[in-house]
């Protein structure tokens, strides 16, 4: 085909759905390559069902990964038919940011600092990233400043990314809700009496916020501001904004759903030039409703620029892979051509650590007494509570945390908070098939959350499968010892927060019992039950960043794959650590970064496009 686009995007989650949008407002054409559809539907909209959506058949991608290669089976997610413990991906318009809980929280200024460091590029200290979270953000829950006025807390009030906090409303009336407030509050109070009014103080400037400046996710204590992606009670992302510019500039911005890249096309120069792909509906073995013989067409999309890949952690590394780019031996391994070995494709992968502590209450929450936690069926009425968000308020709203303590699991060798813990009615310990519609099953159930950010353990690996593009890669991440975290650093803290949960519970005086770990786990024990059934869904890091002649390196500071033209990624992979408590914001934020550069670089080779620069569409 000849060349009808600027650039060429595959994949439109939190990395290229706003990248493709941004580049076609910025006026240059655009295609944008999606292997899922586009259903629209009240699992997508309503904020409290983001566990049912991670498992809606029109959108999920199942993924069944090892968290170990050696007596995988502790784990009572695993599941010997599918050989693997479920990792819920999503393929549809918008990616992941179609079902994730919609937290979105800025990283650490470290994050950002050990990138400078490790590519001597000083556009990525953080002073200089925060721009980009401004220019994501449209902040609804704070008071923006007044024209000529500064804004201490760094928020930003005209992105395309919509940011609200769970109404404080909701708990009232719920005494079992408030008093698990009040008991947090209290240990808080215990933990941090040294510096208390200070904390008070500085918590009247921020009001508690995680994504205030003056914090920049870095504080300890108590938070009941989680930032959440939502608008008017409904989710709002990467999808809405790729919607709006397609409705401004349609001439420029081409979507294909149901479009599997499995290739990148070279020249004799290593310049990618096209991408090779297989259009038909439920292609990709992750697909539930995928067949062993699907019918499709194979067609090829060319670009006069270049092409970007935005897949994933899972996905990038293996088109890479299945296009000639990665581990020679692998490669050989699986019949493949190599055309650049580049060993670091597929490996450095990394995941936060999760486990859930569930309790039972002596009595249900009354907030839950009308919900069903369901749309409602054909020709059925909504419940009360369904109705209540249909007018944009109520427990619907919200993603179901009540409040959260960010804390360092150890502070003599902890920089940053390194455990984000939060509080939500239901039984969550797990992702597992069929695990959406246990959540809520039991309505007097308590779960306190546990993620465990900055994660020592890099063992992690995505290899090809076959050389068969529809079949998912092998994905392990040889979790604690038996990756690369060998004085189990990671395992001490996760068992350190399941101790302070434990001490928190016990001064709640509407707690029965622990459910999970349960008695049969003492603090001797618990090293033990968190090597079975930890788990994580931020996958990330398996094509690092680093500078062009770090082996190990994917791409450099610009995104470029290294030994290639034309070729970019910009995606989670990317990132040479997991940055952060929440992975979403992160993506967003070098998305932004990747445009500016991109347009920086078609400026210096003289191909900026003949229509003329628009500014990016509220």
């Amino acid at each position: 085909m000849e060349n009808q686009y600027d650039y060429i995007v595959v994949g439109s989650g939190a990395g290229g759905g706003p990248l493709a949008a941004n580049l076609a407002a910025r006026g240059f054409r655009v295609l944008l390559i999606e292997a899922g559809s586009d259903p629209e539907s009240y699992h997508y909209q309503v904020p409290t069902f983001h566990a049912l959506s991670s498992e809606d058949d029109e959108m999920s991608w199942e993924f069944f990964v090892h968290h170990y290669d050696a007596d995988e089976q502790r784990d009572p997610k695993y599941r010997k038919e599918h050989n693997g413990v479920f990792y819920p991906r999503a393929g549809t318009l918008g990616g992941c940011t179609a079902h994730n809980a919609m937290i979105t929280m800025v990283p650490h200024d470290s994050d950002w600092n050990r990138i400078a460091d490790l590519t001597g590029d000083e556009s990525w200290r953080a002073e200089n990233m925060w721009q980009y979270f401004q220019r994501v953000e449209r902040c609804l829950y704070r008071q923006p400043p007044q024209p000529g006025q500064s804004d201490p807390s760094g928020h930003g009030y005209a992105g395309w990314l919509r940011t609200s906090r769970v109404d404080p409303v909701l708990a009232i009336g719920d005494h079992e809700v408030i008093r698990t407030m009040l008991a947090t509050a209290r240990w808080g109070a215990r933990r941090f009496r040294r510096n208390l009014i200070r904390r008070l103080r500085h918590y009247r400037q921020t009001l508690d916020d995680p994504n205030d400046k003056r914090n920049r996710a870095a504080f300890e204590g108590m938070t009941t501001t989680i930032p959440l992606a939502t608008v008017d009670g409904k989710r709002n992302g990467t999808r809405e904004f790729i919607r709006v510019v397609q409705m401004k500039y349609p001439r420029r911005l081409t979507i294909r759903m149901n479009t599997v890249a499995t290739r990148v096309v070279f020249d004799d120069n290593l310049r990618a030039v096209g991408v090779e792909c297989r259009e038909g509906k439920h292609l990709y073995r992750a697909d539930p409703n995928a067949t062993e013989a699907p019918s499709y067409e194979t067609k090829t999309y060319r670009c006069s620029g270049e092409i970007i890949l935005a897949g994933g952690a899972f996905n990038t590394p293996q088109l890479l892979m299945l296009s000639g780019i990665g581990p020679k031996e692998h490669l050989e391994e699986m019949g493949i051509e190599c055309v650049v070995d580049r060993p670091g494709v597929g490996s450095n992968l990394q995941d936060r650590y999760e486990v859930g502590v569930v309790a039972e209450m002596k009595k249900p929450f009354r907030m839950l007494k009308d919900a069903t936690f369901k749309p409602p069926g054909p020709g059925a009425p909504p419940d009360p509570t369904f109705e209540e968000w249909l007018r944009g308020r109520g427990l619907y709203t919200s993603n179901g945390a009540m409040a959260a303590l960010i804390l360092k699991s150890d502070s003599a060798t902890t920089d940053d908070p390194d455990l984000f813990i939060f509080a939500f009615p239901g039984d969550f310990h797990g992702y597992f098939p069929g695990y959406s519609a246990k959540v809520t099953d039991r309505k007097d159930h308590l779960t306190w959350a546990i993620l465990k950010a900055h994660t020592s353990n890099t063992g992690g690996t995505v290899r090809l499968r076959s050389s068969n593009p529809l079949e998912m890669p092998v994905v392990r991440f040889q979790y604690f010892e038996e990756g690369t975290d060998k004085n189990g650093k990671d395992l001490d803290a996760v068992v350190e927060a399941v101790k302070l949960v434990r001490t928190m519970n016990s001064g709640n005086r509407d707690i029965a019992r622990e459910i999970i770990p349960g008695p049969d786990y003492g603090d001797d024990r618990l090293p033990e039950w968190v090597r079975s059934h930890a788990w994580g869904h931020h996958a990330s890091c398996s094509c690092r960043m680093g500078k062009p002649d770090d082996r190990d390196a994917v791409v450099d500071s610009r995104f470029r794959v290294i030994g290639t033209n034309g070729l970019r990624i910009v995606d989670a992979s990317v990132f040479p650590r997991i940055p952060g408590f929440f992975i979403v914001m992160p993506i967003y934020m070098i998305s932004e970064k990747a445009a500016d550069v991109i347009v920086e670089d078609a400026r210096m080779m003289g191909c900026l496009p003949f229509r003329p620069s628009i500014v990016q569409p509220s």
